[in-house]
């Protein structure tokens, strides 16, 4: 696919984008580069190879999913700058 300045233009109105007509050729120039980008990775051989989330292998520690009640309210609200009776004390916001 080619990207010609009526694309760019349309991109660029979808995006909400106010592209100047004298960039126009330039950014399409860029967009067809990238393009021949992402055509390079479609000749890439990826038969067989599975699919990753990171370089090296990892796992996540596990934790029993419990639940609890909590029951430790003095713990929750100790960093709030105002608190009473174990709960959080916030500005008034609506009249």
């Amino acid at each position: 696919m080619s990207v010609n300045a009526d694309i760019v233009r349309k991109i660029g109105h979808l995006a909400r984008i106010k592209i100047k007509d004298e960039n126009l050729e330039a950014l399409a120039k860029e967009l067809n580069t990238i393009l021949g980008f992402v055509e390079q990775l479609n000749e890439v051989d990826i038969e067989g190879v599975e699919p990753m989330t990171s370089v090296i292998p990892s796992s996540l520690q596990m934790r029993k999913d419990e639940v609890t009640m909590g029951n430790y309210p003095e713990k929750i609200v100790s960093n709030a700058p105002l608190s009473e009776d174990n709960f959080f004390v916030v500005p008034k916001v609506v009249e």
